[in-house]
C-alpha cells in the first residue's frame, strides 16, 4: 500500500508542459478513497451504536464489551446495573454494552 501511495506521488511531480494543478488530482482522489471507506463507514457505526444504548431499557438482554451476558436491572445517567444470574448484580459504564444478545440469536 505504501509502495502505491510513493509511486502515485512521485508520478505526480510536476512534467514540463504540466499545470501545476494537475499534480494534485492523485492525492486529492486518495483522500476521497479513504474517506468513503474508512471514515464515512465508522461514523456510521458510531452513531448506531450510539443510538443503540441510548435506547436501552430495564430487561434487556445485553452483551458488554468484556463478552458479559446479563439483563439490564437499572439504568442511571452513565452505570447500567446487569443482572449476570442468581441475583448477582455488577455495574458497567453505559459505554462497555456493544450490542444486545437478541441480535446474536437472531445471526
Amino acid at each position: 500500500m505504501i509502495n502505491f501511495i510513493m509511486q502515485i506521488i512521485l508520478m505526480s511531480q510536476p512534467q514540463q508542459g504540466q499545470k501545476p494543478w494537475a499534480t494534485f488530482i492523485p492525492l486529492i482522489l486518495i483522500m476521497v478513497v479513504f474517506y468513503f471507506f474508512l471514515i464515512q463507514p465508522q461514523r456510521k457505526r458510531q452513531k448506531e451504536l450510539k443510538n443503540f444504548r441510548d435506547s436501552l431499557k430495564k430487561g434487556d438482554k445485553i452483551i458488554t464489551a468484556g463478552g458479559i451476558y446479563g439483563k439490564i436491572n437499572n439504568i442511571s445517567e452513565n452505570i447500567v446495573t446487569i443482572d449476570v444470574g442468581n441475583n448477582v448484580l455488577i455495574k458497567v459504564d453505559k459505554s462497555a454494552i456493544l450490542r444486545s444478545e437478541v441480535d446474536i440469536e437472531n445471526q
